[in-house]
């Protein structure tokens, strides 16, 4: 329960998605900056043991920081919201929409913003059907240079750029070795942005876009996450009108897909100003390396203030 020093928060970290060292990376930041804040925190790897912990203790908040499956693909959400458990971030039916990139992709062009051409495989499709024929379909459907990547999933694991028609099997058997399904999408070539949106209460709006330019122009997992392998520059060098209409196209997406309290947005702005939605994340990265802290930092907030507002949002919205 909450005392003077603030109210008891739970942070989840860790699970067992391939993103398991970037959660625990996350959870630890997110710690530090709700006990900077003044609150009580419990750092939580979601165990066995979890649920239990949290029908005895009955914690005022909790912050999840899971990334992957563990936290994104809605099932600990659902859990979370079933024992009545104050919740910073999406509901689990939010988080499955965005979970899968097929899904969301569909639900944002419908609502009017730009997405690259693809085709959507599941790996028993593309044994069944032959690689070799499936592939050949997927060269005359899709010309130039490709992006294959798993339908679900998060910090560019099982990601890759085809520029060579001869690499597209080996991609799609490093997608599938992340996922059961993998998209073959068209590439955009431009800038890349992610745009952080925060809700704290008077309705989503979006932080000061980042600029991502990884040095190998890949902006891999290495290049996430390693210091020194990519330049960020928050808020972005792009004119106003560009950065405008991607930041709406961010907030438009938090709304199609129904999400709550924080998400990030990633976009590729190619040269006619045109953003092309890529992916949305439920619950981003918040290691020290990651794009929503830069967000923040760039907006004149602090993570203590933000993540603390979220906190006290969730909170009051279950009482």
């Amino acid at each position: 329960m909450s005392d003077s020093s603030g109210l008891y928060v739970v942070v989840l970290a860790g699970g067992i998605s391939h993103e398991r060292d970037v959660s625990l990376r996350s959870g630890r930041r997110v710690a530090d900056a709700l006990a900077a804040a003044g609150h009580r925190v419990v750092l939580r790897d979601p165990d066995a043991g979890l649920l239990p912990f949290l029908t005895d203790d009955r914690p005022d908040v909790v912050f999840p920081a899971l990334h992957g499956s563990s936290g994104e693909d809605g099932s600990l959400l659902d859990l979370l919201a079933s024992i009545g458990v104050p919740v910073v971030g999406s509901s689990g039916a939010a988080a499955r929409r965005a979970w899968s990139k097929p899904v969301a992709s569909s639900l944002l062009g419908a609502a009017g913003v730009a997405v690259p051409e693809s085709i959507v495989l599941s790996h028993e499709s593309f044994r069944e059907l032959g690689a070799s024929s499936v592939l050949k379909v997927v060269r005359s459907t899709l010309d130039g240079d490709l992006v294959v990547k798993p339908a679900s999933g998060g910090s560019a694991q099982g990601v890759t750029i085809v520029t060579d028609t001869n690499d597209l099997p080996r991609a799609m058997v490093e997608a599938f070795t992340y996922a059961d399904v993998a998209v073959v999408e068209r590439r955009i070539v431009g800038t890349e942005l992610a745009v952080t949106v925060v809700d704290t209460g008077a309705g989503p709006r979006a932080l000061p876009a980042v600029e991502i330019e990884p040095t190998t122009g890949v902006y891999s997992f290495q290049a996430r996450y390693n210091a020194g392998e990519t330049t960020f520059y928050a808020p972005s060098r792009l004119d106003d009108d560009a950065v405008s209409t991607v930041s709406e196209a961010a907030v438009l997406a938090h709304r199609t897909l129904g999400l709550r309290d924080l998400s990030r947005v990633d976009f590729i702005v190619d040269a006619a100003g045109t953003p092309w939605f890529l992916e949305a994340n439920v619950i981003p990265g918040l290691t020290e390396t990651s794009l929503v802290p830069l967000a923040i930092a760039a907006s004149g907030a602090s993570p203590e203030e933000l993540y603390g507002a979220l906190v006290e949002a969730a909170r009051t919205r279950m009482n």
